[in-house]
């Protein structure tokens, strides 16, 4: 099944592989895009991924949250990621570019020493505390991710996702931990939504109803169960009408991870050491599958062909995502297709996440 062709989102897929996005630590220090990102890519895609999905992009100077993350806020860019597009569709891939505004786990710099939020609530990881957004910001967010994704499609990639996942801006609004506010953007769950389905509705007006949108939701914050902040947090039926939501807006895929950073170690989790650890945020995918009837993406920790064949067959999710896995391996696909593994190398030790780029370096024996 796993090996099986889907169209998502109007997009025939080979199979039902996603590598999903990664920050590669790729791009120049300005956020533009650079070969070593497009052979990447290129590289995925010649080994078969039916789906690849870039690191975030964010969409406005300010929305940077990393050191060598790539941007899309001006048209500049449209050339060296048409390359980078040209190289993926020499071959059967798809490749949809991530976009994401940092929100108030965004960096400080001169320019903007004060990240913005929904709300003034202080990053428990950072001790940042974030201004709350105007009306008029939010505004001019909406547009920014507008416009990054008319430059996306005129870049050549076949769909765009939203990122509003991880603690970054447009999780920020979706969270009532998060968003404190009590005007249109803020309280109920389509209140608190509403940023992303206004920049839904914006992205099909200016780049076409047919344009694919999909997104990475979070569907947990990732604070301990017992926890005041998990009570103050998103829980399971807001992300189901959350996703409901979406779907009517006219997203057309969700991509399902949960975790900020606040919460420490939920999203990206280490010593995924035998198939019990794998598929993290399964339970939530699968509450989020019955909820809607888009395809389901499902990320975390994954690693296992049985388990693959198990998440699609079982109903927690449609597609299979991942991400280190194809850091260690980026033939992985041709690799289980053949026989020739059953499971991923990768033994989910974090080092890949290098400041010189992305790369596997666990030193295997």
């Amino acid at each position: 099944m796993i090996f099986d062709p889907i169209t998502v989102c109007n997009l025939d897929l080979q199979n039902r592989f996603v590598r999903s996005a990664t920050h590669e630590f790729m791009a120049e220090k300005d956020g533009k895009p650079t070969s070593r990102l497009g052979d990447l890519y290129e590289e995925l895609a010649k080994k078969e991924v039916g789906l690849i999905i870039t690191g975030y992009s964010y969409v406005l100077p300010g929305g940077q949250s990393d050191i060598y993350q790539q941007g899309i806020y001006e048209d500049r860019f449209i050339e060296p990621y048409t390359k980078i597009t040209e190289g993926v569709h020499r071959y059967r891939s798809k490749i949809v570019l991530q976009m994401v505004h940092g929100g108030r786990q965004a960096t400080a710099s001169d320019e903007y020493p004060v990240p913005m939020a929904p709300s003034e609530i202080k990053d428990g990881h950072s001790a940042v505390v974030p201004r709350e957004m105007t009306e008029q910001e939010i505004l001019e967010v909406i547009e920014a991710f507008t416009k990054a994704a008319i430059r996306a499609k005129k870049a050549g990639f076949d769909g765009v996702q939203l990122h509003c996942a991880h603690g970054f801006l447009l999780s920020n609004f979706i969270s009532p931990y998060t968003n404190r506010r009590t005007d249109l953007w803020g309280g109920s769950v389509e209140n608190r939504a509403r940023l992303v389905t206004e920049i839904v509705r914006r992205i099909k007006e200016q780049a076409g109803a047919d344009f694919p949108i999909l997104v990475k939701m979070n569907a947990t914050d990732g604070f301990r169960p017992s926890s005041q902040k998990a009570e103050m947090g998103i829980n399971i039926l807001q992300v189901m009408e959350t996703a409901k939501i979406l779907e009517r807006a006219g997203v057309c895929a969700i991509e399902v991870s949960g975790g900020i950073s606040e919460a420490g170690g939920v999203t990206i989790r280490t010593a995924i050491n035998s198939p019990a650890k794998e598929a993290y945020f399964r339970e939530y995918s699968k509450a989020i599958k019955k909820a809607v009837n888009i395809p389901v993406i499902l990320v975390g920790g994954i690693r296992s062909l049985s388990v693959m064949e198990h998440l699609l067959e079982e109903g927690f999710a449609d597609l299979i995502s991942m991400s280190r896995s194809f850091i260690c391996e980026p033939d992985l696909v041709l690799k289980l297709k053949s026989g020739e593994a059953k499971k991923a190398r990768c033994v989910s030790c974090n080092l890949c996440f290098d400041l010189e780029g992305v790369r596997c370096n666990f030193e295997f024996k």
